[in-house]
């Protein structure tokens, strides 16, 4: 969802502006937005990797929690 709102930025960052004799030229730089576009998905890619390796060792942690319920001494003091 967020490469949606990255997108144009890469985009705009693939236009070059130049300046010269009372006139600007824009241009469109198809290897810098390939460039920025790989350089998104590779991001990305990373992103989703660290989050599922987070989520391997949450989930390796929960298993090895062991919990013991003593339920013959009951808190009667109240």
């Amino acid at each position: 969802m967020r490469i949606i709102f990255i997108a144009p930025f890469a985009l705009l960052a693939a236009c070059q502006v130049s300046e010269g004799n009372n006139s600007v030229t824009v241009a469109y730089n198809q290897d810098v937005a390939e460039n920025a576009a790989e350089d998104v998905a590779n991001a990305a890619q990373e992103a989703g990797a660290a989050i599922a390796n987070g989520t391997e060792e949450a989930v390796d942690r929960a298993q090895n929690v062991e919990v013991e319920v003593d339920t013959n001494k009951a808190d009667n003091s109240n």
